[in-house]
Formats: C-alpha cells, structure tokens, sequence
C-alpha cells in the first residue's frame, strides 16, 4: 500500500509538470515588430523610437525594437534586414536610405512571412506593403495659411519665404495657400508677393528684410522650409519687429526654441517623429494579427492618431504636420 501510494504521488507530480509545461506553452509571446532607421544617433529617429514603445505599451501584444545602422547607408539596413529575416521576427518598419535598392530584401523578407512597411523615407511600391508618410501638399499648405492667420488675427499682408523657385514640394504648398486663402474667413488678409532664399541662410534672412521694408503693412511671414523660418525669425528679432510681424512656417524644435519661446514665433510646424513611430507600430500591429490587409481603401485604426486609409500604391497619409508652441518646444527641442 506504501508502494502504491508512493507511485501516485509522483505520477501526480509529473502530471502537473506536464500540465504546467502545457500552459507554458500555450501563453503567446509579443509580437516582435522592429523600428528600422536610417542610422543611430540621430535625435529624430530616438523620438520615432519613443513613439513604438508608446504604441507597444498601449497594444499590450507588441515587443518594439529599436534598429539601424552606423550610416546612413542602404548596404547598412540590407545587412540588418538580413538578420531579422534570420531571427523571424514579425514586422519590420523602415526608413529606407534608398527606395529601389531595399527591394530585393524586403521581398524575401515578405516571402519568409514578415510584414514589411516604410515610414519618413518610402521603399517603392513592391518592396512593402505600405508607406506611411507624415502628410500630403494640400494639408500642409491649407495649414500654414491656418497658423499665420491665427497669429494675426486673421488681418494684414503676409510674405512668403520659400527655398528655390523650382522646388516642388515648396511650388505645391504655396499653391495650396493660395487655396486655403480663398475662404472668405480670410477677407482681411493678403498673399502679397513669395520671394526665395534658395535654403541659404543668408539669403533668406536678406529676402526677409526685404519684404518688411518693401511691406510696411506686412503683419506676418510663411516660410515653409527650416532654413528659411530660422532665417526670417532672425530678421524679424534684428529688425526690431518682434510682435509686430508675425512668423511661422515648418521648422525644426530644436533650431527654433530660442524664437518660440522669445515670442518672436508664436507657432509652427512639423511632422513629429514620436507620431511616425507610434503610427508604424499600430498599422504593423494591424497588419500581422489580420486586422487589415492592407488593399487600397482599407482603413487602419491607430489610437490616438485616429484613422489612416491605405490609398493608391499603398501610401498613406498620417495627418497635418505637428503645431510646436511654447508649451510643448522645449519637450520636442531636446529629441531633435
């Protein structure tokens, strides 16, 4: 009888051992979705990376990891890319350092069953399954119009300071100010005259001398390049015309605390990286668990950041730049 109980206690025992070892493996790990950037060390890609723990967090399901290479080349993320595929981690986010020369690898990376997305710096189409960028011509220039007009109190004459004359992103954001300033909301102010300072610093801050003394109504400047906005901002505050004629424009946190939070920059904008990479997460997320497919029209839900729809080629639109004012510039001026 000793015997036999003996014997039941440890079949019991390696029973529950099994058992155990069951629910062990039955627990699912994290989806292991990679953030891969152009290289490390830059202030810009640390935020992005901020933003995919943020993402990873909220999910719940996600392990995010933070890659790139040493230099910002495209032999670099190839070679990481390799690995990955290697190690079958589930999804990779990239910004590419080369659109058409990551193709080869992110196919066999799609073949080896890894969802593959771009994000900041697009792979081309058949190289990925979506690109994400930050936002599109019409919003960013429709916007620009917005921040200027509400740091003049929708009144007076604007200049714009913009790179080159044959730069085309800057030639389609100025178009759409045009636009946007058509709303009868606007009645009281005026697109008076673009002027260019070929993203030289010198040069831009001289054009902006010059259309507040060819101006003496002027009440405020667009400059939709970071060369120019700093360049202007400058102006504006050696001029002595500080709340008088007011700035905006896209500009980088960092280059810019010293104007916004002087007051000679009420706001301006840009894409912020935090949201790139929470968005890259979310949309991965989407995508690996079969939420969505990624097919033109579909939509994926992204937190906070709303909805993104997948359009033609696969690109899609994350939302209108990020505003930076003098609650928020000294938090996004220490990231980049």
């Amino acid at each position: 009888m000793k015997k036999l109980l003996t014997l039941l206690l440890a079949l019991l025992m390696v029973t529950g051992l099994f058992a155990n070892g069951q629910q062990e493996d039955t627990v699912e790990s994290p989806l292991k979705i990679v953030l891969l950037v152009k290289s490390l060390g830059n202030g810009f890609f640390e935020a992005v990376a901020d933003g995919g723990v943020e993402a990873a967090e909220e999910l719940g399901n996600v392990e995010s990891i933070y890659m790139g290479p040493s230099a910002s080349t495209a032999e670099g993320q190839i070679e990481i890319i390799e690995t990955l595929i290697a190690q079958r981690v589930d999804g990779i986010a990239i910004s590419a350092n080369d659109k058409d020369a990551l193709i080869p690898v992110t196919k066999k990376a799609m073949a080896a069953g890894i969802k593959v997305i771009s994000f900041d710096s697009g792979i081309a189409p058949g190289g990925r399954i979506v690109d994400l960028i930050p936002s599109v011509s019409e919003l960013i220039g429709r916007q620009q119009v917005q921040l200027i007009a509400e740091l003049t109190d929708y009144k007076g004459q604007i200049g714009i300071v913009s790179a080159t004359s044959q730069a085309t992103n800057q030639n389609e954001w100025i178009q759409w100010m045009y636009e946007e300033i058509k709303d009868p909301k606007y009645k009281d102010m005026e697109l008076v005259e673009v002027v260019y300072g070929d993203d030289m610093a010198d040069k831009s801050y001289r054009e902006a001398v010059g259309l507040m003394q060819k101006y003496p109504e002027l009440t405020g400047i667009i400059s939709p390049t970071t060369v120019g906005v700093l360049a202007a901002s400058k102006a504006i505050e050696d001029e002595g015309m500080k709340g008088k004629v007011q700035i905006t424009g896209l500009g980088l946190p960092s280059e810019m605390q010293h104007y916004i939070e002087n007051g000679t920059c009420g706001q301006m904008a840009l894409w912020n990286p935090v949201d790139l990479g929470y968005t890259s997460t979310m949309i991965l997320e989407a995508l690996i668990t079969g939420k969505v497919e990624g097919n033109e029209g579909d939509v994926f839900k992204v937190g906070r950041m709303g909805e993104v729809t997948v359009g033609k080629d696969g690109v899609s639109v994350m939302s209108t730049p990020f505003v930076f004012n003098k609650e928020n510039i000294a938090k996004y001026a220490a990231m980049f």
